[in-house]
């Protein structure tokens, strides 16, 4: 597959697994095919949407997230009208000689698991060392990196944590959220008229059935701001010399995640010795 170089590499590298919310990055490159369907002038940032990742042998779900991941880049790759505005590609294989192509041309890294349930994350840490700007959710390392590169130069999303537990206690509807999005709505209904599945109708219908069910990870109540960030992004990007420089600065405050510092404070704080041979700070 031939790629824009000069597009936003928009990268979700990680384990396959429903919090981690692949679903809610294939619905937005759904919302901006349709976008790009509908108004085929339209002058939208070229971008090439490149995710990874492998499923447990058991995880029923995780496969289909997978098979959805590359249904929607066949229709959407395939389509003359979009064109080079949109390439979506799913790396088979994840493994460490992969990531060592995929990190460096990262430039959009996507964080997106559900708040309150990504325990700390270093994909994140590495694309912000080669000078990726995150998109995701105010959670695990997400914190750390917004702390250090400055709120300005990440863009931050959703629910926080207190705030998605609140709204789960408070019987939250996801089908109250899809009738008040009609991008939404637009999307799912895409995807049960079968267009994304023509030869095998219905097939992605238990992926719908868990999000029309209870949607448990907030897909449904993040999809309107993720969009709000995502176009953030591309307004950022438009400015070469803006984006440049929050790169350069992402890279530059990344310190904080080196080896060294992990092995010191789990030296002192875990094991309660000393640490020789590292640098004190």
């Amino acid at each position: 597959m031939t790629v824009d170089p000069d597009s936003i590499f928009d990268v979700q590298v990680k384990r396959i697994h429903e919090y981690k919310r692949q679903v809610l990055f294939a619905f937005f490159l759904i919302h901006r095919y349709l976008q790009i369907k509908r108004n085929p002038g339209s002058d939208f940032v070229p971008r090439t949407a490149i995710l990874s990742g492998k499923a447990a042998p058991g995880y029923a779900a995780a496969k289909l997230i997978i098979k959805f991941i590359n249904a929607v880049a066949e229709v959407v790759n395939s389509d003359p009208e979009v064109g080079e505005r949109l390439k979506v590609v799913f790396l088979e294989d994840y493994r460490v000689s992969l990531a060592q192509k995929i990190f460096p041309a990262c430039d959009l890294s996507e964080q997106i698991s559900t708040a309150g349930t990504e325990a700390s994350g270093t994909g994140n840490m590495k694309a912000m060392m080669n000078g990726a700007l995150t998109i995701g959710t105010f959670d695990g390392a997400n914190i750390e990196i917004a702390e250090q590169a400055g709120p300005e130069n990440v863009f931050i999303f959703g629910l926080k944590a207190a705030e998605a537990a609140a709204l789960k206690a408070s019987g939250y509807r996801p089908s109250r959220q899809l009738e008040q999005d009609e991008g939404l709505k637009a999307v799912l209904l895409l995807i049960e008229k079968g267009h994304f599945s023509p030869l095998e109708p219905g097939i992605f219908q238990p992926l719908l059935d868990s999000l029309l069910g209870g949607d448990p990870y907030l897909v449904f109540a993040d999809f309107a701001d993720y969009l709000r960030a995502q176009e953030e992004a591309e307004r950022r990007y438009r400015d070469r010399a803006a984006w440049a420089r929050s790169s350069i600065i992402n890279t530059a405050k990344s310190g904080k995640f080196s080896s060294d510092r992990t092995v010191r404070e789990y030296a002192r704080e875990i094991w309660h010795t000393n640490c020789r041979g590292l640098p004190s700070k």
